[in-house]
């Protein structure tokens, strides 16, 4: 084992003690992949190998530097809508609220300062 080995395997037991105690500070996880540009239809194409975490029909935000440099994000997804159409009528079992139920006991509105100095 040469002198830039040991190095090297020090540091790398250095940042398993550092960044196992404070998981927050984890390097980002990187994976190189050598691809080639080639031509689809109008478009300029790069294939993604299989293996990373990105699935077909994401929505990709592309950012170009310089003309040369590229970098992808995925776009957020919108959250999905609630279809109540799906749900409606499926909890038979469910009643409605009896009159007697909504009513509630009057009782004087207390402020919050009136609150914390009975505590």
């Amino acid at each position: 084992m040469g002198k830039d080995d040991k190095v090297g395997e020090e540091r790398k037991k250095f940042n398993m003690r550092v960044f196992g105690s404070a998981p927050w500070l984890k390097a980002i996880e990187k994976q190189h992949h050598r691809t080639k540009v080639f031509k689809s239809g109008n478009s300029l194409a790069v294939r993604i190998p299989s293996g990373t975490k990105l699935v077909a029909g994401m929505e990709m935000d592309l950012l170009v530097e310089d003309g040369q440099f590229l970098s992808y994000e995925p776009v957020e997804q919108p959250k999905r809508l609630f279809n109540i159409e799906k749900v409606a009528g499926s909890a038979t079992s469910l009643k409605p609220i009896r009159r007697e139920d909504r009513v509630f006991e009057e009782r004087p509105l207390r402020s919050r300062d009136s609150s914390e100095d009975e505590k």
